[in-house]
Formats: C-alpha cells, sequence, structure tokens
C-alpha cells in the first residue's frame, strides 16, 4: 500500500491506496464526517432531478404490474426509490432501521410517490447538515422484531444508499420501457428523450 495526496475543496488529504478501491471511496474514507456529509448531500441533490422524472410518470393504474411472479411490483419498486432516502435520516438520527416498525407509505397516485420522495430528500439532506464530527462512527443496527440483524458504524451504511436508489431506478426504468412509460434523460439521452439530464442546479 502506498501513501496518496489529495485536495477535496482546497482541503489536502492524505490516505493509503488499496489496489481495487476507486478514487472516490479514497476520498469519502480520508473526509471527516461534516465534510463526507456536504459531499454526500450534493450528490443525493445531483441524482434528484432524474429520480422525479422517472416517477411522476408511474400510473397508479400500473402499481400492482410486475414482469414476472417472482419480481417485485412496479408500485413497491417506485416506492422503494422514493423511501431508499429516508433510510439516510433513520440511520442518522434513529440509529435503527426495524422492518417491523418501519412505517412504508401507502401511495395512491404518481403524485403521492413525488411528495413522498422530495420529502424524504429534504429530510435526508437536513440529517447530512446537522451531523457533528464523530456522528457517523456511531453504530447502527438493523432489526427485525428487535433482533438485531447486523450493526455497523453509521457511515458504513450512509454511503451505499445512493448506489441502492440508482440501482432501483434503473430497474424502474426497464418497468417503464416494458409498459411504454416514456423513459426520461438520466447521464444521457434516452431513446424517447434526446436532451441531456439536468444538474443539480436545474441547467441542462
Amino acid at each position: 500500500m502506498e501513501g496518496l495526496d489529495f485536495s477535496v475543496q482546497g482541503v489536502c488529504f492524505k490516505t493509503i491506496y488499496t489496489p481495487g478501491c476507486s478514487f472516490q471511496t479514497l476520498i469519502r474514507n480520508a473526509m471527516n464526517d461534516q465534510l463526507f456529509a456536504a459531499e454526500f448531500a450534493k450528490e443525493l441533490e445531483a441524482e434528484t432531478t432524474s429520480s422525479l422524472k422517472c416517477l411522476e410518470r408511474i400510473p397508479p393504474e400500473l402499481f400492482g404490474w410486475k414482469p414476472h411472479e417472482k419480481s417485485m411490483e412496479l408500485g413497491y419498486l417506485a416506492l422503494l426509490v422514493a423511501e431508499i432516502p429516508l433510510w439516510i435520516t433513520h440511520i442518522i438520527r434513529k440509529s435503527e432501521i426495524d422492518f417491523a416498525t418501519f412505517q412504508h407509505m401507502k401511495a395512491q397516485t404518481s403524485q403521492d410517490l413525488v411528495n413522498h420522495f422530495k420529502q424524504n430528500v429534504k429530510e435526508a439532506k437536513d440529517a447530512l447538515r446537522g451531523l457533528k464530527e464523530g456522528d457517523l462512527g456511531e453504530t447502527f443496527y438493523l432489526k427485525a422484531n428487535g433482533q438485531v440483524l447486523f450493526s455497523s458504524s453509521k457511515r458504513a451504511q450512509v454511503e451505499p444508499t445512493i448506489n441502492h436508489m440508482v440501482h432501483h431506478r434503473g430497474q424502474l426504468t426497464v418497468y417503464m420501457r416494458l409498459n411504454d412509460i416514456a423513459v426520461p434523460s438520466i447521464y444521457g439521452p434516452s431513446a424517447d428523450d434526446k436532451s441531456f439530464a439536468m444538474d443539480s442546479g436545474g441547467s441542462k
């Protein structure tokens, strides 16, 4: 392993390079909690517009549709995309998620999904911005009926949430295509939308 020096927003860091580790992970590992949270909030915001473009197109009459008997229903998949930012808030502020008590929103319309997602993103960003140094080193617990399934640092659980959301959003676009719902531009033009995705500032 070798030492690696770099800077983010004018702040210099020194970390250890591990073969196979992405540069993004190296940067995050070297950040203190507050800088990590600020950068993570920006990344979450950058994914918000594309996610909203998908959620607003999911018609309630297709909420029960699924491509295979072993697949999840479209409505549940859309809700999963809308609720993953809520996980961030629970991880930071409540230190646990219990499958038995975690309350899922019951969407009736496309606008319900949109509003739920917007609120969850807002609360996640507020939770991230309210972090103090050392907070992400605290322990998070995943439970089922009070029984601990596993535990880890809050930081280790917050970090993959955006990738998890993007993964399920990708699934959602496949469901959309199979139902002839126009797929929006996300990171680049789609067959239905030849424009480029809008950035987090709202400009093209």
